[in-house]
Order: C-alpha cells, then sequence, then structure tokens
C-alpha cells in the first residue's frame, strides 16, 4: 500500500529535478552563446544529472520503495517529466538573458 510520506517524498524528488532542470538550462542559456548550443547541452547533460541525482534518491534512500513502479516508470517520471518541465519553464517563461541590461564591463582596475 502506498504511504503518504512515500508520495509526498516522491513529490519532493520531482519539485527538486524541475528546479535543478531549469536552473542547469539557465546556466546553459547564460554560458554558451550560440543559439542552439544550449538546447544540445541541456538534452544530453541534464539527464546525466537527474538521473544521478535519481539513483541516489531511489537507490541509497528508499524514497518511493512503498510506490512499486517500474525501472522505465521511475525513470520516465522522475528523469523525463522534470527535464521537459524544467526546460518548458527556463525557455518559455523566464526571460531570455539578451533581454537584461546589463552595465558595460571596465578593465582590470586593480593596478
Amino acid at each position: 500500500m502506498v504511504s503518504v510520506v512515500g508520495l509526498v517524498l516522491f513529490g519532493a524528488v520531482l519539485v527538486i529535478h524541475t528546479l535543478l532542470a531549469a536552473v542547469l538550462t539557465r546556466f546553459f542559456r547564460l554560458r554558451l552563446k550560440t543559439q542552439w548550443g544550449y538546447v544540445i547541452y541541456s538534452f544530453v547533460l541534464i539527464p546525466v544529472a537527474l538521473l544521478i541525482t535519481t539513483l541516489i534518491f531511489f537507490g541509497v534512500f528508499p524514497i518511493g520503495s512503498s510506490l512499486n513502479l517500474g525501472a522505465t516508470t521511475l525513470v520516465g517520471a522522475s528523469v523525463g517529466l522534470p527535464l521537459a518541465l524544467g526546460f518548458t519553464i527556463d525557455t518559455l517563461y523566464v526571460p531570455a538573458p539578451e533581454e537584461y541590461d546589463l552595465p558595460e564591463r571596465r578593465g582590470d582596475d586593480r593596478s
């Protein structure tokens, strides 16, 4: 039987994964100067990071052991869903880095 604590912890892991995916997508958008570079890096590197944290949360710590999810369902729910949500949140709802007006950087004034 599924416990309330198991469902709450599973939901917390999904929220953490979504936040991690959104932050990593934003990081790649800020650091990479190409238009498609952040998309490629996001869809290659973020699933690896989410898979590692999935193995930690569901392997080392027995979160969701009462949920009886299969391996495919677990990876789809804890990697695929947060990746799609995090990427969508950052791409559609957060302004692009080019829209921010930043002051010009001056040279190194340490001397």
